[in-house]
C-alpha cells in the first residue's frame, strides 16, 4: 500500500545534530556550533520523519521496529538468542527475555542497556521478563557453574583483561542471585549470542505468534500511546529529531 503521507519541512536543508550522548568525549562534540551557525531560512534543523530511513507504519508494532529501526547486528543477534531459547523448550517468557534483553542497543542507547531495555518493555510484557531483561546485564559478568555459565572469553577482547566490574553491577547481580526469577535472568546470559558467531538467518516474523501471546501491543502503536516508556519508543521512531 502506498505511504501518502507528506515529509515534513519539505523544500528546506534539514539538518542532523546528533544527540549529546553519542557525540560526548568525540571530535563531533562541537558539531551543534557549527550547524547554528548555518542557520538560515533554508535550513532548519530535523523534525519528524527521516527520508534517509525507512518510514515507520503510522501504528508500529514490536516487530516494526526489529524491521525498520534495529541495526543488523542487534536484530541477529536477538532472533538468534530467542530461537536458541525456544528450541531448547524454555518458557514463553524466558523467550521474550531473550528476545528483548538487548533491545536497547538496537536503536536507542548502548550504556546500562539493560536497565533502558527492561524500562522500554515494562508496560508491555510480563513482570518477570522486563526484570531478567534488567538484570541479565549484572549476571553477564560473573560465573555460574551449576548451568556451566564463564565469564565471556569476548570480555577480555572488549574491555581488556584487566577491567574491573563496577560496583553496581555486583550489587545488582547479588541481588539478581537471591531472586525468585534468577534463572530467568541467569538463562538470557546463556543463550546470549555474540554476533560473531555463527547463526542461520531468521525473519522477525518467526516468532509472530510468541509476541502476539506475550507483548501488549498498543492499539495506537508503540510510541504513540501513553505509556510510562512511550517517549522512548519515539525516539527510535524520529531518533534525528532536534528537540
Amino acid at each position: 500500500m502506498a505511504d501518502n503521507r507528506p515529509w515534513p519541512q519539505a523544500g528546506r536543508i534539514r539538518m542532523i545534530a546528533r544527540s549529546p550522548l553519542g557525540n560526548i568525549g568525540t571530535p563531533e562534540a562541537a558539531d551543534d556550533h557549527h550547524l547554528l551557525s548555518m542557520m538560515d531560512a533554508k535550513h532548519v534543523f530535523m523534525m519528524g520523519d527521516n527520508p534517509a530511513l525507512p518510514r515507520m507504519p503510522e501504528k508500529p508494532t514490536l516487530i516494526d521496529f526489529f524491521k525498520y529501526r534495529f541495526n543488523d547486528i542487534a536484530v541477529s543477534h536477538l532472533l538468534g538468542s530467542a530461537k536458541r531459547a525456544m528450541d531448547a523448550g524454555h518458557s514463553d517468557n524466558v523467550v521474550m527475555a531473550c528476545l528483548l534483553h538487548d533491545i536497547s542497543n538496537g536503536c536507542l542507547i548502548r550504556p546500562d542497556h539493560g536497565y533502558w531495555g527492561a524500562q522500554l518493555v515494562a508496560p508491555y510484557v510480563a513482570e518477570e521478563v522486563a526484570w531478567a531483561v534488567k538484570y541479565h546485564q549484572s549476571l553477564r559478568y560473573f560465573a555460574d557453574e551449576s548451568v556451566d555459565y564463564t565469564y565471556p572469553e569476548s570480555y577480555h577482547r572488549f574491555f581488556g583483561p584487566d577491567y574491573v566490574v563496577p560496583e553496581y553491577l555486583r550489587r545488582d547481580a547479588a541481588i539478581a542471585r537471591k531472586h525468585k526469577w534468577y534463572m530467568t535472568a541467569r538463562l538470557v546470559t546463556l543463550y546470549d549470542v555474540y554476533f560473531f558467531e555463527e547463526m542461520a538467518p531468521i525473519a522477525p516474523e518467526y516468532f509472530t505468534d510468541l509476541i502476539a501471546r506475550n507483548f501488549r501491543q498498543p492499539a495506537e502503536g508503540l510510541g504513540h500511546d501513553d505509556s510510562p516508556s512511550s517517549h522512548m519508543w519515539r525516539t527510535m521512531i524520529w531518533p534525528n529529531n532536534f528537540l
